[in-house]
């Protein structure tokens, strides 16, 4: 019955490669879009956890991301919450999203202060020395061959100049100074984000004990009632994909759309199959095949495509995985055993389920009418 099986795909290559790719392409689009969605997640907490700082006040409650815009609060608040007790380090920040070339957050820093949070790592270059310096990441850098420090981006309709390249991890690919941000907003003095480096403790719990009563005495302070204070790791529950609008409808479409793709394919190529194999079928049925028989070569043959179709594909996204990594540095592109798995489960039961219709229906011919079949 395996010779059958092999020689029914054999005899129709044309066929038998068209829907092993369409199951590669549906396995290729579920771990491509899961690959990239949860990798800009996964980065977004990773730069978040390497910027140094373990709490974050901002003027209003808002979501896991942070906002983008004009800022609001006075600078000089980063005065009043470095007085307060076990507080380190407060760096006064402000994040603006960049349309013009590419779709990215652009960071504007009290460059002395963020840099005590953590130390930035220069590969090349220094800090700001000018208004229109910026400061890069060096997958920004690797994603241009030419950009490198004295390069000039075009950002807000200014030229910057690239007067550092730093290691990647410290919240962003682009920085540029605090004031030169608030020039451009028209909002001279202000900031939209505060971030806080508590003092150290020997264990989490004593930690957290310090947070609480850093958080405390903040929302203790005349015209900090109403503001948003978050540890990191409250602030890093929110980048979930339950707290992103869109995340998981837009996710959970991709994955329909391609498993109703792979569906359709494995329905149509073995329905036309068993359409072409009635008198076949006819012969199984009179040497005392069973329609448990019947049922079982065509959903077998179905699972022999499908396992093909589904090593390709996950080959098919490693290989582009790297293959973006290569070309786009910057691009967060993240596979991981689990969804590998899932991906299989999915375009194995899509499968099967696109096969069993016409596996019933071939189970259910009539031995006779089968064999008189032209």
């Amino acid at each position: 019955m395996n010779k059958l099986i092999i020689g029914n795909l054999v005899h129709r290559p044309l066929r038998s490669i068209i829907s092993a790719l369409a199951v590669a392409i549906e396995v290729v689009m579920i771990l491509s879009i899961v690959g990239i969605f949860y990798g800009i997640l996964n980065n977004s907490r990773t730069e978040q956890s390497g910027t140094g700082y373990d709490m974050i006040v901002r003027p209003s409650a808002t979501g896991a991301l942070l906002s983008s815009g004009a800022a609001s609060a006075d600078v000089r608040i980063a005065d009043v919450l470095r007085k307060m007790p076990h507080v380190q380090v407060v760096a006064p920040g402000n994040v603006k999203l960049n349309l013009s070339s590419s779709v990215d957050n652009i960071v504007g820093i009290d460059f002395a202060s963020y840099d005590a949070l953590r130390p930035f790592v220069f590969t090349a270059g220094g800090p700001f020395q000018h208004p229109y310096d910026m400061i890069v990441d060096d997958l920004q850098a690797a994603a241009d061959p030419k950009l490198r420090v004295g390069s000039t981006i075009k950002l807000f309709n200014h030229n910057f100049t690239v007067c550092g390249i730093v290691e990647h991890g410290k919240g962003a690919r682009k920085f540029i100074p605090l004031e030169t941000m608030d020039a451009l907003d028209g909002t001279p003095g202000k900031a939209a984000t505060f971030f806080i480096r508590t003092d150290d403790a020997p264990t989490s719990v004593a930690k957290q004990a310090i947070q609480k009563e850093v958080k405390k005495e903040i929302l203790a302070t005349d015209g900090l009632q109403d503001w948003s204070v978050q540890t990191i790791q409250e602030f890093l529950a929110g980048l979930t994909p339950e707290r992103i609008p869109g995340f998981k409808i837009a996710l959970d479409v991709v994955i329909g759309i391609a498993s109703i793709i792979g569906f359709l394919v494995i329905f149509q190529s073995m329905y036309t199959a068993v359409m072409e194999r009635t008198r076949e079928i006819g012969v199984l049925k009179s040497m005392g095949a069973g329609k448990l028989s019947i049922v079982s070569v065509v959903l077998r043959e179905t699972t022999l495509l499908t396992s093909v179709g589904i090593a390709l594909g996950v080959l098919f996204a490693y290989a582009l995985r790297n293959g973006l990594h290569a070309r786009f540095p910057t691009l967060s592109f993240q596979l991981t055993p689990a969804w590998d798995i899932n991906a299989i489960i999915i375009a194995l039961c899509g499968s099967i389920l696109g096969a069993l219709y016409p596996a019933l229906k071939a189970a259910r011919k009539d031995p006779i009418d089968a064999l008189s079949y032209e």
